[in-house]
């Protein structure tokens, strides 16, 4: 435990500075990461000074008493970040197997995420795209400073691998955007090292994600349009893909078995295990506190001997592991649902150095809470006895306000759980008007521009008809499209069907020059950031108006957007023998003239006639 806590606070935090500080010399690195560590540390120091008094003033200047406090407020805070982490993993996991088990809903959601990912994708390859800017701008000023900074500028060259022919032909447009200082310093050249390697593994994180979800559509489309014929065939594997993936025994007919019934089978009768545990945990978290002899996870664990003494055994200890296992799990998988971890992912071989620091400082930190916080589940005659509650659950119960803290506030388990469960999450968003727009089928049959379904199908069919001309993977700061026919996955003839593409269209797009598929890139970004720059200078101007001009403008188009019912413009009109629209001509030009408010302030017919 000791060892977890030093290298969550300690080691994991030093190594991830030391990664990612852009400094070429070793000490330089260390120097960041100390500094940067130690800002850090000293800041927690100042918040704690307070407690550290108090304690002082319970139990007197003694060493024990600056141990508890430090570890007390490690646990305190790492049980408040496990255990609202579990309540969403508790609910997240479940649901989610559920849902992929439905392969119409899960080609339908894949689809869903394609414009978001695209998305980001072009903005992470536009983001590179200024930085290797900046850096062919210090290419060509490199003669005017030192030599230390000159080779530290080859280095940064060849991490950009930006072409001779680039430095010398740079875009206009975005060399503006790339501001140089008239002294090139050490502060300035790690700053943009640090800038470049988060760039160039932000667009691998995201050419990863998208490959991935141009497979998944292309495997679920394959498997639904399998239905009719009974024979489901992949195409030639990746050697990147699952053991599963790869298994070449199954003929097409016991494939087709396999993806469409044998696996939703085993999803969801794994997520009815699922649910069916994470209502024992959330019931344990509940009741541990008012009578723990009826937790659930406690029932499981514990033998009761002849003599009404409670102990565990090896089957007991198998049983506990599991459910451990399954609480880290829940925990650890809504990483990838919370986006408040920054730009840190996990990549598949190519995982930035400062973010595998940080998921592995997040797993020593969450590991101990929920560790003894399963401790607890259990009678408290049984969890004394144990050596954790001697070394960690004796400290936090110190003063008089630790105690009872780790049995009364996982009961707020609850809000995670809640808000998970009925979406909270998304409701507050829309009322804040930070939710995205719903796809309706009524006022948007096509889509577009809502980032739904239907947009992101047919990003996935352009990308497909045609890989190597106008789609990402033409843009020279991408190195392979998403299904290369050496590596990865070879679509099918029922999947190209499916998707609109005629099964010789891959083939003969591939072999299109480089050079086409280069210029069709170009122009296909200057038009995204022309469209981007729209939109900047939008908001802009849309900043400019006050809080009232605000609200008065976006309560105008809601009710401008609001359709009204047929019984509303009934309301309106006069009955007949008020000179109401009979239909004829002369009423009609009658009424027109003599409704709204301008008949109260001396408004006439348009004939002349006055009207007593």
């Amino acid at each position: 435990m000791h060892l977890a806590n030093i290298q969550s606070r300690v080691i994991l935090p030093l190594l991830g500075d030391y990664t990612d500080s852009g400094f070429r010399t070793p000490k330089d690195r260390i120097l960041y990461s100390l500094r940067s560590n130690g800002r850090y540390q000293l800041i927690v120091l100042g918040c704690a000074s307070a407690g550290l008094l108090y304690v002082f003033f319970q139990n007197g200047f003694e060493g024990t008493s600056v141990k508890a406090l430090v570890m007390a407020l490690a646990y305190c805070w790492g049980l408040i970040l496990a255990i609202y982490l579990m309540g969403h993993g508790l609910v997240a996991v479940p649901r989610r197997l559920y849902r992929n088990a439905n392969l119409g809903g899960r080609l339908q959601r894949i689809q869903g995420q394609a414009p978001k990912v695209e998305t980001r994708l072009t903005d992470a390859i536009s983001e590179l795209d200024e930085l290797e800017v900046q850096v062919t701008q210090l290419k060509l000023r490199k003669n005017g400073i030192s030599r230390d900074h000159q080779e530290w500028i080859e280095d940064l060259e060849e991490v950009a691998n930006t072409p001779d022919s680039r430095a010398n032909s740079a875009p206009t447009s975005r060399v503006h955007g790339a501001t140089i200082p008239a002294v090139i310093t050490d502060r300035y050249l790690a700053e943009l090292t640090r800038k470049l390697n988060r760039a160039r593994h932000k667009r691998v994180r995201f050419i990863d994600t998208w490959d991935r979800l141009i497979q998944d559509a292309v495997d679920t489309q394959a498997t639904i349009d399998a239905s009719a014929s009974k024979q489901l065939n992949f195409g030639k594997a990746s050697p990147h893909a699952s053991l599963l993936a790869r298994f070449t025994i199954l003929t097409p007919y016991t494939r087709y078995l396999l993806y469409s019934r044998v696996v939703p089978s085993i999803r969801i009768g794994l997520a009815g295990i699922f649910a069916t545990a994470s209502v024992c945990i959330v019931w344990s978290e509940l009741i541990k506190f008012v009578a723990p002899q009826l937790s659930i996870i406690s029932l499981t664990v514990i033998r009761h001997s002849s003599d009404g003494h409670g102990e565990i055994g090896f089957l007991g200890q198998i049983v506990s592991s599991l459910w451990i296992l399954y609480m880290c799990t829940a925990a650890l998988a809504s990483f990838e649902d919370v986006k408040v971890w920054g730009n840190r992912a996990i990549v598949r071989r190519n995982t930035y150095g400062e973010s595998a620091c940080w998921y592995a400082g997040q797993i020593a930190k969450l590991t101990v809470p929920l560790s003894y916080n399963f401790v607890t589940f259990l009678p408290r005659d049984v969890h004394r006895e144990t050596t954790f509650y001697h070394f960690l659950g004796r400290l936090i119960n110190l003063t008089p306000l630790g105690k009872g803290f780790d049995y009364f506030f996982p009961i707020f388990i609850l809000v995670p759980v809640c808000a998970t469960y009925f979406n909270l999450y998304g409701r507050v968003k829309n009322i804040f008007g930070f939710g995205g727009l719903e796809d309706e089928d009524e006022e948007n049959p096509s889509g577009f521009g809502t980032g739904g379904w239907r947009e992101g199908r047919d990003l996935i069919q352009r990308e497909l008809n045609n890989p190597s001309s106008g789609g990402l993977t033409s843009h020279p700061g991408r190195t392979s499209s998403p299904l290369p026919p050496s590596q990865s996955r070879s679509v099918g003839s029922e999947s190209q069907r499916s998707m609109g593409q005629p099964s010789s269209t891959s083939n003969a797009s591939s072999l299109a020059p480089r050079s086409h598929a280069t210029i069709a890139g170009n122009t296909d970004l200057v038009d995204r950031q022309a469209q981007r720059l729209a939109a900047a200078t939008q908001a802009a101007e849309e900043e400019d108006e006050n809080f009232f001009q605000g609200f008065a403008h976006r309560m105008r188009n809601t009710l401008d957007g609001v359709e009204r019912p047929e019984w509303f413009s009934d309301l309106s009109k006069r009955p007949k023998w008020m000179g109401g629209v009979d239909g004829n001509s002369e009423n009609s030009g009658r009424a027109e003239a003599g409704r709204g408010m301008g008949r109260w302030f001396g408004g006439r017919p348009s004939d002349g006639r006055v009207r007593l």
